[in-house]
C-alpha cells in the first residue's frame, strides 16, 4: 500500500499536529452526548523546503528528500480521518485504543457519504463507567458504535446541504 488514499483504498488518517490543530479550530459540524466531530474543507499540510529540514549539512540540489511527504501534490477530493481521545475522558489505554478503532470503523463505513477534506471525531465527555465498568467490554463497544453511526449520519447531512 502507498499510504496515499485511493478511490479503492481505506480513508487517510490525519497524522500531522498542525492539521488537527486546523481542524479543531473549527465549529463542530454535529455533536452527541460523548463524541463531536469537525470537518475542514482542505487537504493536509506538505511539509516544504525550507523549515523542515532535517539536517544541517548542505544537500546538492539533486539529492532526494529524506521522507516523502514534500513529493507530489496531495490528492484533491479525497477525505482524511482523525480521531481524538483525551486521557482526561478516557483514562485507561485500552478504553482509548477501542474507541479510536470504533471511529476509524465508523469514519470508513461513511466515506461514501462525507464530504472530502479533513475530519476529525473527538471524544468530549467520558463514558459512565458505572454503565460500562470494563474497559474493552462489548457493551461499550456497541454503545460507542450507535452513537458514532448518528453522529456521522447528522455530519454527512450537514455536508450535503
Amino acid at each position: 500500500m502507498s499510504g496515499r488514499p485511493g478511490p479503492a483504498g481505506p480513508m487517510a488518517r490525519i497524522v500531522k499536529s498542525v492539521d488537527f490543530e486546523r481542524v479543531l479550530r473549527m465549529r463542530s459540524r454535529a455533536a452527541t452526548v460523548h463524541f463531536a466531530v469537525h470537518h475542514l474543507v482542505d487537504s493536509p499540510v506538505l511539509a516544504t523546503g525550507g523549515a523542515g529540514k532535517l539536517s544541517t549539512i548542505l544537500v546538492s540540489s539533486g539529492a532526494s528528500p529524506v521522507d516523502d511527504s514534500s513529493m507530489g501534490g496531495v490528492p484533491v477530493g479525497l477525505s482524511w480521518v482523525g480521531a481524538v481521545v483525551p486521557k482526561r475522558h478516557a483514562k485507561r489505554a485500552v478504553t482509548r485504543s477501542l474507541l479510536k478503532r470504533q471511529i476509524y470503523a465508523a469514519a470508513e463505513r461513511y466515506r461514501g457519504r462525507l464530504a472530502p477534506g479533513l475530519w476529525i471525531v473527538r471524544l468530549r465527555s467520558p463514558f459512565d463507567r458505572a454503565q460500562f465498568p470494563s474497559a474493552a467490554s462489548d457493551a461499550l463497544r456497541r454503545g460507542a458504535r450507535v452513537e458514532l453511526e448518528a453522529l456521522l449520519d447528522a455530519a454527512s447531512v450537514g455536508a450535503d446541504a
